[in-house]
């Protein structure tokens, strides 16, 4: 088990490595951070001499292991438009998009769990096929659409939620909170649910499928000729067996609902990560895009390294297979 976690945080710490030479990449290929530091009125032989300042003439290997080197350290580098470490713009936001992925995950969890258990027990009547026919259709339509539908209808037409912003934060430890006030939970529910819309019926079909296959294997039907209750059938034979393909996946779309926020921030002016990114894109902050995608780089690593981890510890024959 050891050599199975000290391979995967190898392979990791690679993919990180990568991740790190694309934005050191991207940074070098577009923009000028000279001309964005200094402006249009210094001369050229002071600007020669900055960029000699900055390292920004040695060798692009020399600059790439400097960037990484700095950026073990937490250096990302300075946001132009912030003129502050684009490091602490990021953890300055991310509480905002943190908040609106973690509500997102609740509604996810809340309703695809019971959604797709019922379905996978009862897959042919009226109810599951209107909850089958409903992931099609919320699979089909694109996030930022969701978002535009729900504002029409409760913001504009019912007057019932708000239709951008957080609403009132309070300061807990350091951490701008919406979950703590009425008017931020009224904020959330709009931008959490248009946001859950895109895992939702994915995660539904999921379960159904993965259970309904368990549902006809040897020992469930042993389990049924021994008289067990139902209940017991359906959730501890059959959906706890359901939950390890469901955690590996979960896993890997948490670091895809990360990404995803930035259309959903942008619909609802949600100030956080995503937001902060198109801004970034307007402004040419070169800075602060490289540390973004680091940054949300990073967090699929971390998830999907400790997902892989988890997995091998549940089930062995994942660490067998990873010595071939």
């Amino acid at each position: 088990m050891f050599a199975f976690i000290v391979r995967r945080i190898t392979q990791a710490i690679i993919v990180m490595l990568v991740i790190g030479l694309l934005g050191f990449s991207i940074k070098q290929k577009i923009g000028d951070p000279v001309r964005d530091i200094v402006g249009v009125s210094v001369s050229v032989a002071e600007r020669d001499a900055l960029r000699d300042k900055l390292g920004l003439n040695d060798p692009f290997l020399t600059q790439y292991v400097r960037f990484i080197k700095n950026a073990v350290h937490g250096d990302l580098g300075m946001s132009f438009f912030f003129k502050r470490p684009t490091l602490e713009v990021i953890l300055s936001k991310a509480p905002a998009t943190l908040e609106l992925v973690f509500a997102s995950s609740l509604i996810i969890i809340l309703l695809s769990i019971p959604l797709g258990i019922y379905t996978a027990i009862n897959p042919r009547n009226l109810p599951s096929r209107i909850i089958m026919g409903g992931s099609i259709v919320g699979v089909s339509i694109p996030v930022f659409l969701t978002a535009i539908i729900l504002i029409y209808i409760f913001a504009v037409e019912l007057h019932w939620m708000p239709s951008f912003g957080r609403g009132e934060t309070v300061n807990i430890w350091g951490w701008e909170s919406g979950f703590f006030t009425l008017d931020g939970l009224k904020h959330l529910i709009l931008p959490s649910i248009a946001l859950s819309s895109i895992m939702l019926p994915l995660f539904i079909r999921l379960i159904r499928s993965e259970m309904m296959e368990i549902l006809e294997t040897e020992y469930v039907k042993f389990a049924w000729a021994k008289g067990l209750s139902r209940w017991r059938i359906w959730f501890l034979h059959a959906f706890k067996n359901t939950l390890l393909p469901v955690i590996t996946v979960g896993g890997v779309q948490l670091g895809i609902l990360i990404a995803y926020t930035i259309l959903t921030e942008t619909v609802f002016q949600w100030q956080g990560m995503g937001f902060m990114f198109l801004e970034a894109v307007e402004r040419s902050d070169t800075s602060l895009l490289v540390a973004y995608i680091i940054v949300v780089g990073a967090l699929f690593v971390v998830v999907n390294t400790i997902v892989d981890i988890i997995y091998g510890l549940v089930n062995p024959t994942v660490r067998i297979t990873g010595r071939k």
